[in-house]
């Protein structure tokens, strides 16, 4: 193992440590944690027991990486664990808890975690994710891939965030968003549809406007969503997406 690890860092003899990984002076790495090839611990940055971290991750000064979910019954982060893939950035002061009740927490691939996000126990969070400064997931949320979030955002235990979404700064979702769309408000709602996300992640001009087209169909209010949602063709997979992610709501919601 090639790599270097400052005098003053604690890492316990059960951890495991890829090749060239750095560990920064007074940080810490807890027994049963791996540590995947080129990945970089700051100063002060601490990985709690029961953590897998992939390749290349970067983990900045005071964050707490695999600490036990935020639960009022003891004892239920037994065998928990957090999982979390490659080339992630996680800042100063980011939180990250393992799963309840033996359960996993799961983080993709290059994701951004700004200064002061929370990722609550058993949440999911997939790849290409950025999350800004002070952003709160709840336990069990489930973040879809290339999401975004505005600063100070919340999102409520067991709630989908849409691939692609946007969520505003400030935004309380107390219920699904839906893929490829922008939500804003307390409580958040729909507002448009996220063009600048979709064209910044390369989807195809043609399915950006079948998507308008069905935003337009779907959000408008000229007919019911059960109406709209059989209105709408399915001609495209962005939209065949759409569709499927409005079809898991809850009725009424």
């Amino acid at each position: 193992m090639a790599g270097t690890v400052h005098a003053t860092a604690v890492v316990d003899p059960a951890a495991r440590l890829g090749r060239d990984v750095e560990i920064g002076a007074f940080a810490v790495v807890g027994a049963e944690v791996s540590v995947g090839d080129g990945t970089r611990l700051f100063p002060h940055a601490v990985v709690l027991p029961g953590t897998t971290l992939g390749a290349e991750n970067v983990i900045h000064s005071f964050a707490v990486v695999g600490g036990a979910p935020q639960l009022k019954d003891r004892d239920r982060d037994r065998g928990s664990t957090l999982v979390v893939g490659a080339r992630n950035v996680i800042r100063e002061h980011v939180t990250i808890h393992r799963g309840s009740d033996a359960g996993v927490t799961r983080i993709g691939d290059d994701n951004l975690f700004m200064v002061g996000a929370h990722v609550a126990h058993d949440a999911v969070v997939g790849s290409h994710v950025t999350v800004a400064n002070g952003t709160q997931l709840a336990g069990h949320a489930v973040v879809e891939d290339y999401a975004t979030f505005g600063g100070l955002s919340g999102v409520a235990q067991f709630v989908r965030v849409g691939e692609s979404a946007f969520v505003a700064a400030g935004a309380m979702c107390e219920r699904d968003v839906p893929p490829f769309v922008i939500v804003q408000g307390d409580r958040a709602r729909v507002r448009a549809l996220n063009l600048v996300g979709l064209r910044r992640r390369g989807v195809p001009d043609v399915s950006i406007d079948r998507l308008s087209a069905a935003y337009r169909e779907l959000f408008s209010g000229r007919a019911t969503l059960e109406e709209a949602l059989r209105a709408v063709e399915r001609v495209d997979p962005y939209v065949v997406r759409l569709l499927e992610s409005l079809e898991r709501r809850p009725k009424g919601d």
